[in-house]
């Protein structure tokens, strides 16, 4: 599935100007109700240069999410990162996200957060700050999948918070 993100790469590629420094700074959140498991399937894609020096400034330590020297400790760092940063709240109730892991994918990180026990969605609030402290002109693409219908959002830095209904009275 081709998102944003991936057009701006590639517009910004062919005109050059990724070779050192990408021009955007964008997170994408996609968030995927499983009816079949009842949960909540969450994935987070960060530029890899800007979470490792985002990380690297709030822990004063060496952060290498491609090469880990412990793995278990880069999981550890992402995990509290993306929980402090990314909240959810379904049906007005406060979401867990369980951490799965983190992965390389071209340019970027991603990490993967499951909530269970969520048998419907009528309404789902965003709390998504990834990046804020960082990186002043971050922006955040929001997408959300429940029972087929796509909703999307975007927010610019300050904006923090996006909110989706579902069902008969959106």
């Amino acid at each position: 599935m081709a998102s944003i993100l991936y057009k701006w790469l590639i517009v910004f590629s062919l005109t050059g100007f990724i070779k050192t420094h990408h021009p955007i700074f964008v997170s994408v959140t996609e968030i995927n109700h499983n009816v079949a498991n009842k949960s909540l399937e969450i994935s987070c894609k960060i530029f890899t240069d800007d979470f490792e020096q985002t990380l690297r400034q709030q822990n004063k330590i060496t952060v290498d999410l491609l090469n880990p020297v412990n793995r278990k400790d880069m999981n550890v760092l992402v995990n509290n990162y993306i929980q402090k940063h990314l909240q959810l709240k379904i049906n007005d109730k406060t979401a867990v996200m369980e951490f799965l892991g983190f992965e390389q994918q071209e340019e970027g990180i991603i990490s993967f957060f499951e909530v269970k026990n969520i048998v419907t969605v009528k309404k789902l609030e965003v709390v998504n700050t990834i990046l804020y402290e960082s990186k002043p002109q971050q922006m955040q693409i929001i997408h959300v999948m429940v029972n087929g219908e796509r909703k999307s959002s975007h927010l610019d830095n300050p904006d923090v918070k996006a909110s989706f209904q579902f069902g008969a009275n959106p």
